[in-house]
C-alpha cells in the first residue's frame, strides 16, 4: 500500500478513499476507468471530477454522499436546485421528514388559496415564501433519507429483500 496522505484540508474524494484504505492504485483498480493521476488531480483539487466520475468513485468508494456533494458544492445546476444532505442517523432524518410533513398540514388550504389565480401577489408573498421554505426542508430531509437508504444498504444495515 502507498504513503497516507498527511494533508490536513483533504477533500470528500480523498477522506473516502482513505477510509476504505485505499492507496491511489489501489482506487484506480476499484474505479476501473479512472487512473491514479487522475484521483491525484481531483483530490489535490487541480481538477473538479466529471459527474461519471462521480458516480464512480461513490459506487467503488461505497458513499452516497459523493453526488451529493458533487452537486450542491461543484455542479452550477445543482448548487441552485438540488438541496444539501449528509448523512444523519436514521431516526433523525425519519423526525425530520415526520416533522416537515405535519407542519406542510395546515398549510395545504393556504397554498391553494394562494394558487387559484395562479399568481402570488403581494398580500400573499410572505405565506408563500413560508410554505416554499417548509417545502425545502422537507426536500432535504428526504434527500438525507435517500442518502440514508444508500449507505444503509452498502453497510449491510438493510437486509436484501427476499423473494416471497
Amino acid at each position: 500500500m502507498g504513503k497516507r496522505s498527511v494533508k490536513e484540508n483533504k477533500n470528500i474524494y480523498q477522506t473516502s478513499r482513505e477510509e476504505l484504505g485505499l492507496s491511489r492504485e489501489a482506487a484506480a483498480e476499484v474505479l476501473e476507468f479512472i487512473s491514479p493521476e487522475r484521483i491525484e488531480k481531483i483530490e489535490s483539487g487541480k481538477s473538479l471530477p466529471h459527474p461519471d466520475e462521480v458516480l464512480m468513485m461513490e459506487t467503488g468508494y461505497r458513499n452516497p454522499e459523493l453526488c451529493n456533494y458533487f452537486c450542491t458544492h461543484e455542479c452550477p445546476i445543482g448548487m441552485k436546485y438540488v438541496p444539501e444532505s449528509k448523512l444523519k442517523d436514521f431516526s433523525q432524518v425519519a423526525i425530520e421528514l415526520i416533522a416537515g410533513i405535519g407542519s406542510l398540514e395546515k398549510e395545504k388550504a393556504r397554498l391553494a388559496e394562494i394558487a387559484v389565480d395562479g399568481r402570488v401577489n403581494d398580500f400573499e408573498r410572505k405565506d408563500f415564501d413560508n410554505i416554499l421554505e417548509k417545502l425545502n426542508r422537507i426536500d432535504r430531509s428526504i434527500q438525507g433519507l435517500k442518502i440514508w437508504v444508500e449507505h444503509a444498504m452498502n453497510t449491510g444495515k438493510i437486509d436484501e429483500a427476499e423473494d416471497e
